[in-house]
């Protein structure tokens, strides 16, 4: 068995132990100081130095120096004091004396660092004659002493026959504790009690009941474990002990207004508790500036939205002062918390709170304001959809940041408005307003083609078709967007550039690189765009070349013709609107084949744009308009139903999960008897027994899943028979090891020997046993996990048998520690997957290769097999049409993002294609990569 340390100090530069000697001998007080930290440092780098002990008893125990005893100690802490037997070696006598002529010494530091050296002794024999110089020390004048001589005695006390040694000790240290004015050591006094007499400690707490208040911080935090385990072991009289606990939260001390917070969540589900508890939680996020601390507890108040959400609700605008601090991390946890709470009676101030945090983003002198926004206009877009009233109250104000600088800001704001303005038919007249208004601060592509959808489907009325086709000329401006006699320059400019290349293609011979490669030389040349800051936006980003934007101008300015049409308007002014709409789109296409832009426009693009010249040019056709006015909206509407429609299917789904059978106890809270009992005492009991009747005290464990996870480490025929039950927590993994000896032998030092691959790293050696015959024993080994990757556990079980003088060695099987345990199904915008995917450097491509031969069916059997959460909606993966591509996405423990990409084909009765996995450590790609090639082959 290793022996325990209690120290480890680091030393790479060991001496000789002959110098050593001579130096303990010969030297005065600080040579002596020198070669006693250097034989302390190499006998806890695993030297090993016996002929130093009597020397340094003959030398360095007379000294009168108090730095020379110090050291001393330290010594004699770490040396061996004990034979292979585990009897006390006959020299370590010769140290009794000295250590009962400290514990008499006249400095009280001599006396309280050996008092301190006495905690860490385990052997009775050296301890035996030294109580009663200890038990002296406790009437010491010194508080130092005293507080040492009381851990001392619950050293003693907690050994083996211990309470033989000192039966009184209980006894004397619960009247020490009645005189006695130093805090540390009454603390160390009461832990005493605590652990060693808990009836005594309880005894004095309840007879101290009024002045508990007024103990000590480090008192009051022993009081608050006392008070843990006695309702725990008598859960009977939990009520008494709460008030207790409700007495030290009215403590100035934090930390023990912490301990009680939790203490009261972990021991009571009274509506009166928790709320106590709450209340102390958003006490602690206002007024520490810590930033770990305020993670830390909002930590805790997720913990108790989840399980105590009534009670939190009413608590929503305390925790989101938490706002007020800078940290992103505290501000994204804190609306997390908060959108969860959310109710019609707290969601006005929600709201209003969220407005004023926006407003301050204005202030660009704070960092990182655009993410900031970012959060708070995503949180805003969340309360709008649950609560559909207040979006008239944040949508204009949101809409002021359509121009933002941010773009991934400003696209949040602009899906905000095209969500409200579908859902929310009040309020589309005046949306369609404030974004034509505004619509001139677009800047970025991608929000002006959202905001053009938006006005080209929603401008059903003349007024709003005659405002969006002014607003769009004026974004796109005066044509053609490219004069002639630029274009006509641009294009000898290119011309000549191009046969100045050719010259040099022909006179230069190909550049070879030092790895035997051609090299290639890419020239760019940068043309000024016409224009600067007073370039109209829509006019500006088709100028750079970007003819999707120029795709979806056309498309939006050919639906309002078309509403035109529909709206019976003059001829004169339809054909006049025809004709500049044409216009536009034939100087688009114009631009495109421009020799000003260093590219010309893509093929998509120019055939949208053709299409619009054709829808045009048969406008007068019903069928076409139904087409181009009514479905692409009828579409996204049908999107938006179906969103809402899931979200409620998982609510429910998960509000109908049977907790409790049908038959059991619930307690009806009138019908409680009353007698002798406070309020809280009443509604902590009846809080249990509903707790107990739902099914929350029990937890539900899925039976098959814990079969799955008991392993056999060896065969039957072996020696030693073992097997281990796997339970994978967050960070750490544990091992249950059962161990059983088949022999008819007893095994003598069984030791479980293990080691570990991957990201896995074994916290303890655990201990050796002896194990009689048919006997079984329990062993636990911890193991922590730094990383979301597969590894694996291996060892062997090592035992010494009567019969054979060599060890025996029995080898086990490997563990393989599935990535399954460290991921869970999440959900993440589509926007924010496709960020994230861009970003995202490791892949790892998985070709298909599957028994299983229809497309649905197989993305079933990855999704149940990757425990990954399916993004694509249900809707897009309906019908028969033997191909399929869909997104899957998980988080792990960790907080790390795993992306995966499936998209296959049905090719003569047999599936094709790929998967792709993106992440961003290499591990989880990998990881997931070899899970699905494992799996993918069939359901079994």
């Amino acid at each position: 068995m290793e022996k325990s340390c209690t120290m480890l100090i680091h030393f790479d530069k060991p001496q000789a132990a002959n110098e050593i000697k001579e130096a303990l001998e010969t030297g005065d007080g600080p040579t002596k100081c020198n070669a006693l930290k250097s034989a302390i440092m190499m006998l806890l780098n695993g030297e090993q130095l016996p002929q130093l002990f009597i020397t340094i008893v003959r030398y360095v125990l007379p000294s009168d120096d108090n730095f020379v005893q110090k050291l001393l100690l330290l010594y004699l802490e770490i040396i061996e004091k004990t034979d292979s037997n585990g009897k006390v070696l006959p020299e370590m006598i010769l140290i009794c004396q000295n250590l009962r002529n400290n514990l008499q010494h006249p400095n009280e530091y001599v006396r309280g660092s050996t008092l301190r050296f006495l905690c860490r002794l385990q052997e009775t024999e050296l301890l035996e004659p030294l109580i009663p110089s200890v038990m002296s020390n406790l009437e010491h004048r010194n508080s130092f002493v005293r507080r040492n001589a009381v851990l001392a005695v619950m050293n003693i006390y907690k050994l083996p026959g211990g309470d033989h040694l000192m039966p009184d000790a209980p006894e004397y240290i619960e009247k020490l504790l009645q005189t006695e004015s130093d805090l540390s050591t009454r603390r160390n006094a009461f832990l005493l009690l605590y652990t060693c007499a808990q009836d005594r400690a309880v005894e004095v707490l309840l007879n101290n009941l009024d002045q508990v208040g007024n103990w000590g911080d480090i008192l009051q935090m022993v009081v608050l474990e006392l008070v843990r385990k006695v309702c725990r072991t008598t859960p009977e009289q939990k009520g008494k002990y709460m008030k207790i606990i409700l007495q030290l939260l009215q403590t100035n001390n934090t930390a023990v207004v912490y301990e009680c917070a939790g203490a009261l969540v972990s021991l009571s589900s009274a509506p009166t508790a928790i709320r106590a508890a709450s209340n102390c939680y958003c006490q602690l996020l206002q007024s520490q500036s810590d930033n770990n601390v305020k993670l830390i507890v909002l930590d805790r108040l997720l913990e108790l939205k989840n399980n105590h959400r009534d009670v939190l609700q009413d608590m929503v605008m305390d925790v989101v002062r938490a706002l007020a601090s800078p940290n992103m991390d505290i501000r994204r946890k804190t609306l997390d918390i908060a959108l969860d709470l959310i109710t019609p009676r707290n969601i006005d101030e929600v709201i209003l709170t969220l407005k004023k945090e926006v407003m301050k983003t204005q202030n660009r002198e704070l960092e990182k304001n655009g993410e900031y926004r970012q959060m708070l206009v995503q949180a805003i877009h969340t309360c709008a959809v649950k609560f559909p009233d207040v979006a008239g109250s944040v949508v204009h104000l949101l809409m002021d940041f359509l121009g933002d600088s941010n773009t991934a800001s400003a696209l949040d704001v602009i899906f905000f408005v095209r969500e409200i303005i579908e859902t929310n038919a009040k309020l589309r007249e005046s949306i369609l307003q404030r974004l034509l208004d505004c619509f001139y601060q677009i800047r970025s592509s991608r929000v002006c083609a959202c905001a053009l959808w938006i006005i080209g489907e929603y401008s059903t009325d003349l007024t709003f078709v005659e405002s969006s086709l002014a607003v769009l000329k004026a974004s796109l401006g005066a044509l053609p967007f490219v004069p002639q006699e630029k274009e006509e320059s641009a294009a000898a400019e290119k011309a000549a550039a191009a046969a100045a290349a050719a010259d040099d293609k022909k006179n230069t011979r190909p550049a070879v690189l030092s790895d035997g490669t051609y090299a290639t030389q890419v020239s760019v040349v940068e043309s000024a765009l016409p224009g600067g800051a007073t370039v109209p936006n829509l006019r500006a980003v088709l100028l750079t070349g970007d003819f999707y934007l120029g795709s979806v101008v056309a498309t939006t300015l050919t639906k309002l013709v078309l509403r035109m049409c529909e709206l019976e308007t003059g001829a004169a002014n339809l054909n006049a609107a025809h004709a500049e709409v044409m216009l536009y789109i034939v100087s688009m296409l114009r631009l495109g084949e421009s020799a000003i832009l260093a590219h010309p426009i893509d093929d998509d693009s120019s055939d949208r744009l053709q299409v619009c010249l054709q829808v045009l040019l048969k406008a007068s056709e019903s069928g076409l308009r139904s087409v181009w006015l009514q479905e692409c909206r009828s579409s996204y509407a049908t999107m938006i139903s179906e969103k809402q429609t899931r979200e409620a299917d998982e609510s429910t789904s998960l509000a109908s999960m049977t907790v409790a059978q049908a038959d059991d106890l619930i307690d009806f809270y009138h019908l409680k008897n009353r007698k002798g009992m406070t309020q809280l005492e009443l509604e902590d009991e009846v809080a249990t027994d509903m707790m107990r009747a739902t099914g929350s005290l029990t937890s539900a464990v899925d039976n098959e899943r814990k079969l799955n996870r008991m392993l056999q480490l060896t065969g039957f025929s072996d020696p030693v028979y073992a097997e281990a039950y796997v339970t994978v927590h967050q960070y750490d993994i544990v091992l249950d090891v059962t161990v059983m000896n088949r022999t008819q032998e007893t095994l003598q030092n069984l030791c479980l020997e293990l080691a570990t691959m991957g990201d896995l790293k074994l916290v303890e050696r655990p201990q050796n046993y002896t194990i009689t015959p048919g006997e079984t024993k329990q062993i636990r080994a911890n193991i922590k996990v730094s990383s979301t990757e597969t590894g694996v556990i291996f060892g062997n079980i090592v035992y010494e048998s009567t019969g054979a003088t060599d060890r025996s060695v029995v080898v086990l099987n490997d563990i393989h520690i599935d990535i399954m345990d460290y991921i869970s199904p999440a959900s993440t915008a589509d926007v924010a997957f496709r960020n994230m995917w861009a970003e995202f450097e490791w892949e790892n491509k998985v070709a298909v290769n599957t028994s299983i031969t229809d497309v649905q069916a197989f993305l079933d059997h990855i999704v149940a097999s990757t425990n990954m959460k399916c993004l694509t909606p249900l809707s897009a993966l309906e019908g028969d049409c033997g191909f399929l591509a869909a997104n899957l996405y998980a988080k792990s423990v960790f907080g790390e993002d795993a992306l995966v990409n499936v998209s296959i084909e049905k090719q003569d009765s047999k599936l094709t294609g790929y998967i792709r996995i993106r992440s961003k450590t290499q591990g989880i790609a990998l990881s997931l990569g070899d899970k699905i090639t494992l799996k993918q082959k069939g359901r079994n």
